[in-house]
């Protein structure tokens, strides 16, 4: 298995360094076509999915789950989608969705804020003042995104393996690099790499079958063995152990499935 994932801003040319990597390497490359897929399998509005993906946690989202739902919709249709190998994904969330996929090489792309101000107002046709403002928020508003659903900042360079600054180079130059990085013997299949990526596949589709009954719902594969645990009342314990059962009965045997109920708590 072949993927690699490219992380960037709004205008920071990420999307023309991904269509050049994927054109170089004879690779599939995929954006917007996963919510898309999403949209159509979960039959939830693509707009919704793009907000949940973009959208900073309100106290409404936090209260209802709905960020959660619908990001655990989108990360199996990504996973779902990345086994036909071979890809370039550009997009948000990749790099969380594929963090224990030790073959993925994770990109981040990053460009001076200037550079993107003057991008952003040839195609808004607004001024510097507002192209700022939009491209500020917008970094603010993914930064709270992931601080909020996985406790990881999006700045963090640790999350990859790459941090191209695309004014130091030509995005030829990027592409190469990336290129030749993706061909080094970390990033190619190994069973062990294989395992935990069907892990994590499997792990994501149980998720989005739970999760909208479910919404406190993790979920964990280990060498194909499951872990579900979910919040409940410790005396409705049994019924919610056979309701979960029979949720996902047709994807995982009961022998290689284990339930643990978090009890409610209450405050004193």
């Amino acid at each position: 298995m072949s993927i690699i994932t490219i992380s960037r801003g709004s205008y920071s040319k990420g999307k023309e360094v991904a269509e050049k990597v994927a054109k170089k390497l004879g690779y599939e490359c995929v954006s917007r076509r996963i919510l898309l897929e999403a949209s159509k399998e979960f039959n939830i509005p693509e707009t919704k999915l793009a907000r949940a993906l973009h959208d900073s946690p309100s106290f409404f989202n936090r209260f209802n789950y709905g960020k959660e739902k619908y990001t655990s919709y989108i990360r199996f249709a990504l996973l779902k989608h990345l086994q036909s190998d071979n890809v370039v994904y550009h997009g948000l969330a990749g790099h969380f969705f594929l963090q224990d996929v030790p073959n993925v090489l994770k990109v981040r792309i990053i460009t001076d804020m200037n550079i993107r101000i003057v991008e952003e107002m040839k195609r808004e046709n607004i001024s510097e003042d507002e192209a700022r403002k939009i491209l500020v928020k917008d970094d603010a508003e993914r930064r709270k995104w992931s601080l909020h659903l996985y406790k990881i900042d999006t700045w963090d360079p640790s999350l990859y393996d790459l941090v191209i600054n695309i004014n130091r180079m030509t995005i030829d130059e990027a592409v190469d690099i990336i290129a030749e990085t993706c061909r080094k013997p970390s990033f190619q299949t190994t069973p062990e790499s294989q395992q935990v990526f069907e892990d994590n596949l499997l792990s994501a589709q149980i998720q989005s079958m739970l999760i909208e009954q479910f919404p406190t719902v993790t979920v964990r594969a280990k060498d194909g063995k499951v872990f579900v645990t979910c919040m409940g009342s410790l005396g409705q314990k049994q019924v919610i152990v056979e309701e979960l059962n029979s949720m996902i009965s047709g994807v995982v045997k009961k022998k290689d499935l284990e339930i643990h109920i978090s009890p409610i708590l209450t405050p004193d």
